[in-house]
């Protein structure tokens, strides 16, 4: 047990404590964050529309690892009467990484990610990976605007496609570069609000021409209690979709959830 004695911290023996090697004073107990969203649409009368989006995270950080994981599943059927409506979205996906810091800033991660998508022709794709990232800023106050984290990514991953119906000029399993940047912003005259913005791009080695971009930019505030509302734009890009497919797909999101 640690006390003060003549403006010094000493231990329970009457020693100085070496200051130089205090990590931290009352450290924040570490636990798991997260939050769940969901999004529901309704039309009944010329147009008959169902819609459904469910979105959930889980994170935790030690002193050394970092543990993030994300669920996303989106749905739709829509048409002229309930009796003549069908299916316009069906997708999920499941995904999940490991960072370990070498140092304050540092880190190695791996990931894995899996996911389907019945009306783009995606049967399924897996996608593991691994690399190296830095943490440029971490919860950092820039010049009082409030606070700021930021971190890049780089590496490798390698992919599994299958298709409904997949471009002859396309491979079913290839290995690729990864980018991916991560920032987070809670501005200082209203930290109830949090922006963030994500992208990761994944170019095949072999053939450039092939690639994956997935992004997001948006923002969730807090509504009442640990209750808050999310306003988000997706973006998933294919440049060698499934035959007769397209090629991009941008959702827009807004949602109530829970967060802790």
């Amino acid at each position: 047990m640690l006390s003060v004695k003549e403006g010094a911290l000493v231990d329970d023996k009457g020693a100085k404590v070496d200051m130089s090697r205090v990590k931290a004073l009352n450290p924040e107990i570490q636990k798991w964050h997260g939050s769940v969203n969901l999004a529901f649409q309704s039309a009944r009368g010329n147009t008959y529309e169902n819609s459904a989006t469910l979105l959930a995270n889980v994170n935790r950080r030690w002193e050394k690892d970092r543990l993030t994981a994300a669920f996303g599943y989106y749905y739709s059927e829509t048409g002229t009467t309930k009796d003549r409506m069908e299916k316009s979205t069906d997708r999920w996906e499941i995904e999940g990484q490991h960072d370990h810091f070498w140092s304050s800033k540092f880190y190695v991660y791996e990931n894995a990610k899996y996911e389907q998508d019945d009306i783009a022709g995606l049967d399924y794709r897996l996608k593991l990976g691994g690399g190296a990232g830095y943490q440029w800023l971490d919860a950092s106050d820039l010049a009082s605007t409030g606070k700021w984290s930021f971190n890049q990514e780089v590496g490798a991953a390698w992919i599994k496609n299958s298709y409904v119906d997949q471009d002859p000029s396309s491979d079913d399993s290839y290995a690729t570069v990864r980018y991916a940047h991560h920032l987070k912003y809670l501005p200082k005259w209203n930290e109830k609000i949090e922006a963030f913005h994500n992208l990761e791009y994944l170019p095949q080695v072999d053939d450039w021409e092939n690639y994956l971009i997935k992004a997001d930019v948006g923002f969730s505030t807090k509504i009442v209690m640990d209750f808050d509302l999310l306003c988000k734009i997706e973006w998933d890009y294919n440049s060698m979709p499934s035959v007769g497919r397209k090629s991009s797909d941008i959702r827009y999101i807004v949602g109530l959830g829970y967060k802790w």
